[in-house]
């Protein structure tokens, strides 16, 4: 007897897939040191820092200096850690729709997962409250570095 697996279970599976390639780099991340990183500036986008960096939104497809769904955006760091991370996470009410995160540092080998697509299998559209965390993931945890906070529209 042959047993049939639901379409949306095989999408589910393929989202956690997905999702645990971008984190696997992470959690194998050395801890930081001393030196520089950075992502050139492409547009506006607000700026929070504490004590070990800085971090701005670069809108990529923006007409209007706003994020929106279906759009892109990565950021600028400015940190002195060696080896930077940012995660970004949407939310549409209670719901996680997007959760990436991605080195910025010169020799990160996924460069292209500094961009983030505001769209996923489980965000089809509409408007989300979204955050991105500057942090370092080190031998004793994680360190945030800086936070940002910003809505993307429909």
């Amino acid at each position: 007897m042959t047993r049939k697996i639901p379409a949306a279970r095989i999408a589910l599976c393929a989202s956690f897939a997905v999702l645990a390639l971008v984190l696997v780099p992470v959690s194998l991340a050395a801890k930081g040191g001393g030196g520089g990183a950075g992502k050139p500036s492409g547009g506006g986008g607000g700026t929070t820092g504490g004590s070990g960096g800085t971090l701005a939104l670069v809108f990529l497809d923006s007409t209007d200096g706003l994020a929106h769904w279906g759009q892109r955006i990565t950021y600028t760091v400015s940190t002195t850690a060696t080896y930077p991370y940012v995660s970004t996470t949407c939310y549409q009410g209670s719901t996680l729709v997007l959760s990436t995160s991605a080195g910025f540092f010169p020799s990160y080998p996924w460069q292209s997962a500094q961009i983030v697509p505001l769209t996923t299998m489980l965000w089809t559209g509409g408007a989300a409250d979204c955050s991105a965390k500057l942090y370092l993931n080190g031998s004793r945890g994680e360190t945030t570095l800086a936070t940002l906070s910003f809505h993307a529209y429909a």
